[in-house]
């Protein structure tokens, strides 16, 4: 078990008398979250009004450890804040929320924002090219510098009753799913063309009766689906048939337990 299941909110788990599913830590979740994402809010302390926090729309480039990077100009009020005190937190959420946004995951990134050396600076800025082109525009005026938090704890939302507190260690030290750059298309796929299956899955391996599902999340080790039954709304958490690591495996496996599913049912 994991810290970060260990510092897991007491009475949040599921109910259910099924045995857990295996599933991604909470740090390599927030990690694939913070990959995913592209824009945050960015909270720093004000200066005009000492002690409230002063929120930020804030888009951000990722390090190979997982720490944010910002380009900032020093006429912003953010900057001036951090130039005043580098305490800051960055919140980062789920860009699907479909109807229910308290259902859908995020992280919030808590440290300090400083600015990057210059020796850290060039790295930086292809890094942050990369992912906003336009900023070439703007990228080289003299007020505008590279910024980095370093992050000191992270707190991991993955949904309802899903939330815990992960150290910086562990954050550092995970990398983000195999999967995460084919999750969007994945969950799309599913929806639209087999919602039948996810129910057929659902019954299979969930154990759960249901006139409709919609698959919500997907990692290495299974997926998420959010079921219509009888009872009402409800989620639940189905593994793979074993680890997969690209977007080929994760259709093999999943055709593989469909066939499962429907040869059970027949």
């Amino acid at each position: 078990m994991t810290s970060s299941s260990i510092r897991k909110h007491a009475g949040t788990g599921p109910a259910s008398d099924q045995p857990a599913v295996p599933e991604p830590a909470f740090a390599e979740r927030a990690r694939t979250l913070m990959c995913l994402g592209r824009i945050g809010s960015l909270s720093t302390l004000s200066r005009k009004q000492p002690g409230f926090p002063f929120g930020s729309v804030m888009p951000y480039g990722l390090d190979d450890r997982g720490r944010p990077i910002f380009l900032i100009s020093t006429m912003a009020m953010h900057t001036q804040n951090l130039q005043a005190d580098a305490r800051a937190s960055l919140l980062v959420t789920q860009d699907d929320t479909g109807s229910d946004p308290l259902g859908a995951s995020r992280v919030t990134l808590v440290g300090n924002v400083l600015p990057l050396p210059e020796s850290e600076v060039a790295e930086a800025r292809e890094l942050y090219l990369a992912g906003y082109v336009n900023s070439k525009y703007w990228v080289d005026f003299e007020d505008f510098s590279f910024y980095r938090m370093d992050v000191v704890d992270v707190y991991y939302v993955g949904g309802f009753g899903v939330m815990g507190w992960v150290s910086a260690s562990e954050y550092d030290h995970s990398q983000p799913d195999p999967l995460a750059d084919s999750m969007a298309e994945i969950i799309q796929h599913m929806n639209a063309d087999h919602k039948d299956a996810l129910v057929s899955l659902a019954r299979k391996f969930a154990r759960v009766e249901s006139t409709e599902a919609t698959m919500t999340a997907i990692d290495r080790l299974g997926f998420h689906v959010r079921l219509k039954t009888p009872d009402g709304m409800r989620g639940a958490r189905i593994a793979f048939l074993q680890e997969v690591k690209n977007p080929a495996e994760t259709r093999k496996v999943l055709v593989e337990m469909v066939q499962q599913a429907r040869s059970q049912a027949e």
